[in-house]
């Protein structure tokens, strides 16, 4: 995990329950001023977002960051393709690591870390359905026990 230190922007809550993540990273972004307007006004969507590498660089793309209200005519288009900030090494192995089927890279958290903006970013392999019912069954059999545990313990 990466460490945060500012608030968090915008999360993927879809994210764990659609997908396994296996490695997390954390990543800069190359951003122009009425984005980062708009993200410290808190508003951002992560749930359509994907890396994609390309010529060396990664790109965050399908990440919704509405245009600032009080921007004029330099206002940004909201779905662009955002560039990533990562050391070449980091951005070479995590491209051969998606060459393997069914491997993703998809954003967690989008968040301010000493006034710069950061994404971070997971290795996911996608679940399938009977892995999502199993991983509901499991969360919702853990609140059952906690829950009986509780009443126990205060009569």
């Amino acid at each position: 995990m990466t460490k945060q230190t500012g608030p968090v922007v915008a999360t993927n809550r879809k994210a764990r329950h659609e997908y396994h993540l296996d490695a997390s990273l954390e990543a800069g972004l190359a951003l122009t001023g009425t984005e980062v307007k708009a993200l410290r006004a808190g508003a951002a969507s992560l749930v359509d977002g994907w890396v994609s590498f390309d010529g060396g660089q990664a790109y965050l793309e399908g990440v919704h960051i509405p245009e600032y209200v009080q921007g004029t005519w330099t206002n940004h288009t909201p779905r662009r393709k955002r560039k990533l900030l990562l050391h070449k090494d980091q951005i070479r192995k995590w491209a051969a690591k998606t060459k393997e089927p069914g491997v993703t890279v998809i954003p967690l958290r989008l968040y301010f870390s000493g006034g710069r903006a950061k994404v971070e970013i997971a290795l996911a392999r996608g679940k399938r359905d009977w892995d999502k019912r199993q991983a509901l069954r499991q969360r919702q059999d853990a609140l059952e026990a906690r829950r009986a545990i509780r009443t126990r313990t205060f009569r």
